[in-house]
Order: C-alpha cells, then structure tokens, then sequence
C-alpha cells in the first residue's frame, strides 16, 4: 500500500483495503501532495475515499490526528442530500482514528440543529450548495480556518443550477486553501469554473470514455408492451440480488410499481422527491440493513447512492440520455464488484434504446426476460447450491429431523420443502411470446377478415322468451355451462315471445345432450326441447344472419330510365316582391309597401288561443267590459305626421334662425374630415384648446 498518514492507512486495513482504485493512487501522488486538482474519474470508482486520501496532509496535524474541534478545516459539497450524507458516513470512518468530529449541512433537515453542530465546532463539514449558503449568510459557518474545499459531482451541480451558489461559497473562503473538484466529464463551464477559482490546477484522468463500466454486464430485454411489469418481476426473482433498484421517470410510475412489487411479496422502499429527507433516509437505511431488497427510485437517486451488495439495477423506463443511463447503471459495479444492468426494452422503444447504448459507446446482450420455467429451475440451482447442505446442526435440530423421519417418508419431507420453499418466493410470471414484428410504415395491409360457416346444426327451444325477460347475455352463459360447451359452438338465438330457439353446432349436440341429462333442464331454470328441423318463425321463417348475405346479388333496376327533372330555374329575389334596385351612397329610395300585403297576413293569421275561464261561483266579480284598442291599421287614430309628411315644421335653432335667439349663422360649422385646412372646433378658437372638443366647459371652473 502507498505509503500515508497511519491513521488512515490503519482505517483502510480495519475497512479491508488491500489495494488502492486507479484514482484513489493518482490523488494521492505525492508530487500533488498541496496542489489544486480537477480530476476526472467515472462513478464508483472510490473518489470518495480518494479526496478524502488526499485532503488528509492538509487538515491533519503531523501525528494524523485533529487538535479540538472548532472553526471548519475542510468542506465538502455535494449535489443531493443523499450524497453528501454518503460521504459523511465514508469520512467518519476514514478519519475515525484521528478523532474527527464531523457535521453535515443539507437541505430537509432542521436548520437549528445544524447551526448547533457548527457552533460546538466541527473538523469536517459535508454540504449541500443551497443549505450551505443559507449558514455563511446568516453567520453559522465561519470559513476563516478552512484550508481544503471539494466540490464533488461539479458537474451535476452546475447542471442542476448551483452555479451561482458555488462562486459565493467559493468566493467567501480563504485564497489559501486548496481547491479539489472531482466531476465525471470535465464540459466547459466546469473548466471556467477550475479556472476562476483554482490557482495552477493539475489535471488528473483517470479513465477513457471506452473502458467505463467495465465490471458492468448490460442487459437489455425485449418485451412486449403489456408484459413490462412481468419482466421487471421475472428479473428480479432470476437475479434474486440481495439489493436492487428499479428505476422509474416519474414519481407516478415510482408509487404504482412500489404498490404492484410489494404486493407481489417484494420487500419494496420508494425513493423519489416527493418524500422528506427522513423517508428518503429511512428507506435507505432499510436497503442496507436487509429489511428492504428492492428500492424503486426516480433519477433523483441515480447519483451518489451506494449500497453494498447492490448488484442488480432495472431501467423500467428508458432514460432519457446516455449519461443519466451510466449514472444509474453506476450504481451497481461499484469498486471492483460485479453487477448486471438490465434495460426493459418494449417493442416501441427498440430504436430508442439502441441509440442510448450507442450514445453512451456501450455494448448490450439482447435476449428476451426470464421465462416462469427459467426462474424455476434457477430457484432449483440456488436451492441444491446453498452453503446451508455443508453446514453441521446442532442436537436439537438433529432431533426434530428423526422426528420428522419417524413420522413422514424421506421423499415427503423433501417435497414439504420444496412446497414450502417455493412459498417464500413470488410466484414468476407468464410471459406472451415476443414477435420483432416490422417498423411503423413497413407494416403490410392486413387482409380481410375471412368468415366460416357454421356448417351443419340442430335447433333446440328453451321454453323462456321475451315476455320472460329472456336476453342473449344471460342465456349464453347458462346454455355453455349446462352443456359444457363453448360458445363458438352456438350458432345463431332467436327469442320469440315466449320461447328462444338456439342453434348448436351438430359435432356437439351429443356432448350437449350429455351434460345437460335425460330431464332436459337448464340450471333449473328453462326446459330444453329437441326440434327436427330449423324453426318456422312465421310466414318469413327464421330471422336471416350476417351470413345470409355474404353472397347476396346486386340489386338490378333494369332498363327504368331516371327520372329527369329538367333544368332548375335559379331563383332570383323572393316571391310576389319585386327585386330591389341596387344601392347608391347618395340616392336610397324609401321601401314601398307591398299592396294587400297586411290583408294577406291578417288572413293567413292564426286567431289568438284564449284559455277558458274557470268557473268560481258568486265570487267571480264582472270584468268591466272593454272595446279591444283600434291601431293606426284599423281606422283608430290617425298615424303621426313627421316633417317629411307636411306635418309640424322642423324645429329651428340659432344657426336657422329661430325664435330662440334669432342670430343668423355665423362661421360655417367645423368638419373634421375637412383635411385642407386645419380645423377650429367652435369656441376654440382664442387660447389654447381644451380637452374634449365641442363639449362646453362646466360651470364653476
């Protein structure tokens, strides 16, 4: 092992380390030993324990150990709470030795608690970027001691939108201290970043694009589109990992599969952002203490989770890029362990899949899910090779098994256990057959549908009809039951007044007759009866079917001549009225009435329905009798006469001169369409105009 501080290196041994990862040795070179570093490394390759490696000559005193805990010597930050109290847990036993006292700043848990910690004093603090700005604003974090700064998945955090964030929390630090920041692509913004806040930084990559996940088989299972939760079922139960993850787009499709699984027997957690960090944190801790096995989780969780023995991780919904599919599939493979990534292909998602693969330069075995059979017989596999057949037993149980041997033959007690045994497990799926049928627009046109005749028959009728409240819907399935038939075997069901007649293919009459018994009755609830021939149903016989009239002629009109209505004469203006002359903008003439056009109407009106008078007796007071009202129409009073029609003269005001104030008419009045001089609204002339135009002023002012 390189060598390094003895605290750490005993840490490391009492952990079981016996070699360092690639990029675990390249941080903890020692000409880097106080450089700034970018460094480059793929998930799961141990970065964790490598910048904690390399972080440790800086903030360790020279006995690799921490003096008192006070202001913070180094900060971690991280993207997502679950990964910064990942690294929490990986610092606190790297640095146990050297007396760390650790403290963690995330979003979702109590601020004043946190602010607690930070005032004790605290030698390590891990990080989220948004929390962590909230503590320097409000003075909970001094920075003034802090000698070493990690920005750990730089990448994502600028992605997810911290950019701001981390140049404030950068930008409140010493310009002593040194800068680590470990991303898994190195994009522009990130080298901006590397540049602005890093002084001389060493560039360090440890891994090429092509050999990413290489402890990672790739899966990806064909499926048809309505067998998607059958594979995830049939794979987990084939694989049957001691830690899972499903991993799901949506928060919906999290919560249906976490309810189908767990009702399948799957000891199933969620994990999505919907639920507090305390649930995210509880489901976790189940995952790895054993009392969960399957974790159905969104991308939230694609990053930075680390279970240890997670060796199985299911894309149940496609990603949506090549890099949110090596982040998920990363969660299995992790520091030298095997694992299997296994992508749920439904036929609309072959293309789409093929390019993710492609994109992400990964190389995929396409097969179709695990069969029932297939997940029995590894059931079997696992069974004869557990480790539990060489083990010793203790008296007891050597004693309960004479018991057993005593009471039940060796093969009984075997296949008890089987039984049992199988019990424990969910029962594996039955897959439909998987077809690569041809891509959308190179589908061939289906051809039609062919029909069968029934072929040769016999009638029966059943002494229930209409009147009866009889229906095919209900008579069918009696008939079937009682005869122990299918209905493919039933032709066509006539119901009459008061009986049904009911066709029966003739290869199954005496089958039929057979079940139903020489007393000829249908569930106790019709009589049955035989017929010779098919039924007369009046003079028309028997109602036809479909199938009557595949084979029917055309209808043929012979030589009748069409009839020809001749030529339409279009019609031009409504009838009895004459059309109206064209419009003009200066000569509109008045409407004329149409002569005996009110006498036709009068004529043609329908006469006013009156509702009969009731009757009430001596209560009943007279109405006062009234001749009806005469209009202008009936000869009553004569109709107003206007102007036009020589009646009053037109009223006559200053500018006519009229009575009321007699003056003749002054200027000619104002036009405001009159563009060829610029228009004087009247009494606007003196002074500058008022608002309003023509409107006079009020009074008072």
């Amino acid at each position: 092992m390189t060598t390094m501080i003895q605290t750490l290196s005993d840490a490391l041994a009492k952990q079981g380390y016996t070699d360092l990862t690639p990029v675990q040795e390249a941080v903890t070179a020692p000409e880097l030993e106080g450089q700034d570093l970018l460094v480059s490394a793929q998930t799961g390759s141990g970065k964790t324990v490598g910048f904690g490696l390399a972080i440790g000559p800086t903030i360790l005193a020279e006995d690799g150990t921490f003096g008192p805990a006070g202001r913070p010597l180094a900060l971690v930050i991280a993207p997502t709470r679950e990964l910064a109290l990942q690294v929490k847990r990986e610092l606190q036993w790297l640095y146990a030795g050297a007396g760390v006292t650790m403290a963690s700043t995330v979003g979702g848990m109590d601020m004043r608690d946190e602010r607690r910690a930070l005032d004790r004093g605290a030698h390590i603090v891990v990080a989220t970027p948004g929390r962590l700005k909230d503590h320097i604003m409000r003075g909970s974090l001094d920075m003034s001691d802090m000698r070493a700064i990690v920005l750990d998945e730089a990448d994502e955090m600028l992605d997810l939108g911290f950019r701001e964030d981390l140049e404030f929390i950068l930008g409140e630090a010493p310009e002593t201290r040194r800068t680590l920041m470990f991303s898994a692509t190195v994009p522009p913004m990130i080298a901006k970043l590397a540049k602005s806040y890093q002084r001389d930084a060493v560039r360090v990559a440890t891994v090429s694009k092509e050999s990413q996940h290489s402890d990672i088989e790739y899966r990806a299972l064909s499926v048809a589109n309505h067998d998607i939760d059958a594979a995830i079922i049939n794979a987990l139960r084939y694989y049957d990992a001691p830690n899972a993850i499903v991993f799901a787009n949506t928060r919906a499709m999290v919560t249906r599969l976490t309810t189908r699984l767990s009702n399948r027997g799957f000891a199933t957690v969620a994990l999505s952002g919907e639920l507090s960090q305390n649930e995210r944190s509880h489901a976790l801790q189940a995952m790895r203490d054993g009392r969960a096995r399957v974790c159905v989780a969104t991308d939230v969780a694609a990053r930075g989770i680390d279970l240890p023995n997670l060796e199985l991780v299911i894309h149940a919904e496609l990603p949506t890029n090549a890099e949110t599919l090596l982040h998920r599939s990363g969660r299995t493979g992790r520091a030298g362990r095997k694992g299997i990534s296994a992508l749920i292909v439904p036929a609309k998602m072959r293309r789409r899949a093929e390019n993710l693969l492609k994109w992400g330069k990964l190389s995929a075995t396409w097969a179709v899910p695990p069969t029932a059979d297939e997940v029995k017989a590894r059931d079997e596999e696992r069974l004869l090779s557990d480790p539990i057949w060489s083990e010793d037993f203790n008296d007891s149980e050597q004693e309960f098994a004479t018991r057993l041997l005593a009471q039940h033959a060796p093969e009984k007690i075997a296949a008890a256990y089987l039984r049992l045994y199988a019990g424990k497990q969910s029962a594996p799926e039955h897959l439909s057959e998987y077809k690569d049928g041809p891509q959308r627009g190179e589908r061939a046109e289906r051809a039609p549908r062919e029909h069968k005749a029934f072929g040769p028959s016999k009638w029966f009728s059943v002494d229930v009809g209409r009147e009866g409240k009889a229906e095919a819907r209900w008579l069918l399935p009696m008939i079937c039951k009682a005869g122990d038939i299918t209905k493919n075997e039933i032709g066509a069901i006539r119901i009459q007044p008061n009986e049904t007649f009911v066709e029966i293919a003739e290869p199954a009459v005496a089958g039929f007759l057979k079940a139903v018994g020489s007393d000829m009755k249908l569930e106790n609830q019709a009589n049955l009866k035989a017929l010779d021939g098919a039924p007369q149903l009046g003079e028309r016989g028997p109602r036809k079917t479909k199938r009557d009239y595949d084979d029917r002629p055309k209808r043929d009109y012979g030589d009748k001549p069409k009839r020809d209505y001749g030529d339409k004469p279009k019609r031009t203006a409504p009838r009895d009225r004459p059309a109206p002359p064209p419009s003009s903008q200066h000569d509109v003439p008045a409407i004329q009435p149409v002569p005996g056009a009110a006498d036709d109407y009068s004529a043609k009106r329908k006469p006013r329905h009156k509702p009969e008078r009731r009757d009430h007796g001596d209560a009943l007071v007279e109405k006062r009798s009234k001749p009806p009202y005469k209009g202008k129409s009936d000869g009553g009073k004569p109709a107003y006469k206007g102007k036009s029609d020589g009646g009053k003269p037109a009223y006559k005001g200053k500018s006519d001169g009229g009575p009321r104030g007699g003056k003749p008419a002054g200027k000619p009045k104002g036009n405001a369409k009159d563009t060829s001089k610029r228009f004087v609204p009247p009494g606007g002339g003196k002074g500058k105009p008022r608002k309003g135009g023509n409107t006079p002023p009020r009074k008072g002012r």
